[in-house]
């Protein structure tokens, strides 16, 4: 299947992401970088109108209760490192890319993508759950972050593998896509063969099993990397209405 999430091997990167890195990659990625585009470049930049058949679109999952109720400063695309600090985040560096899709498999450009999920201490930056944990919380953990697509329908960050957080045995990753301020889609992305996947209650909530594959994705090893990062590559496709934002609450 075409749309499927995408395994791609990329060298290591270190350096800030810049929020503007797709229009402009040559100044914005050094070498290790500029190779990363340089290898998923047939992912990156096919045609649109190649799909024989429709694309299924992402299945939308809950919000849940903690998109942050106060914004950090830093709302880029890299969470490992805040603004101009030295000291990174604990936990297991990630690379996630990926394309933002229509059906017919056209990239859609200008589009809001932000991502947040808990820290390494599975504590959230969200007052409701932080508030108890502050010792224990990460506070070189950005915790969200957001990336505009360019023309490719290409997104990307820098986050941590995702932890199991209580109540969710599921490892994940909230998701929404907005354009022009209207949300077009609310969904999480889960670890592909985790154990504690078939335990969660919102994974579950998905009973078709070839829609649960299309909310999964593969954290592979990045080869010859010194920090053992992971890449991770989801591809999301929108449907033809935006979400009922109500509905995705809860």
């Amino acid at each position: 299947m075409l749309h499927a999430v995408l395994n791609l091997h990329v060298t290591s990167a270190s350096a800030k992401l810049g929020p503007n890195t797709m229009q402009n990659p040559s100044t914005r990625f050094p070498l290790s970088r500029r190779s990363l585009l340089a290898v998923g470049g047939a992912v990156f930049f096919a045609t649109p109108g190649l799909f024989a058949e429709q694309l299924q679109s992402t299945p939308p999952l809950t919000e849940g209760p903690f998109y942050p109720d106060k914004m950090p400063l830093d709302q880029d695309n890299d969470l490992i490192v805040i603004n101009d600090s030295t000291t990174p985040a604990v936990g297991q560096i990630t690379h996630l890319t990926g394309r933002v899709l229509t059906p017919s498999g056209s990239p859609v450009r200008n589009a809001t993508i932000e991502i947040w999920q808990c820290d390494a201490n599975a504590v959230y930056l969200h007052s409701r759950d932080s508030n108890g944990k502050k010792k224990q919380q990460d506070p070189n953990f950005q915790g969200f972050g957001r990336f505009e697509t360019g023309s490719t329908g290409e997104y990307r960050f820098r986050t941590i593998k995702p932890v199991e957080y209580p109540g969710r045995p599921a490892p994940h990753i909230h998701i929404i896509v907005k354009q022009n301020d209207r949300k077009l889609l609310t969904t999480q992305l889960m670890i592909r063969g985790y154990a504690g996947n078939a335990r969660d209650g919102v994974f579950r909530r998905v009973t078709d099993p070839a829609k649960r594959e299309l909310l999964v994705a593969d954290f592979n090893p990045i080869p010859e990397s010194k920090l053992d990062e992971l890449a991770c590559r989801f591809d999301v496709v929108l449907g033809r209405t935006p979400d009922d934002s109500e509905k995705q609450r809860g």
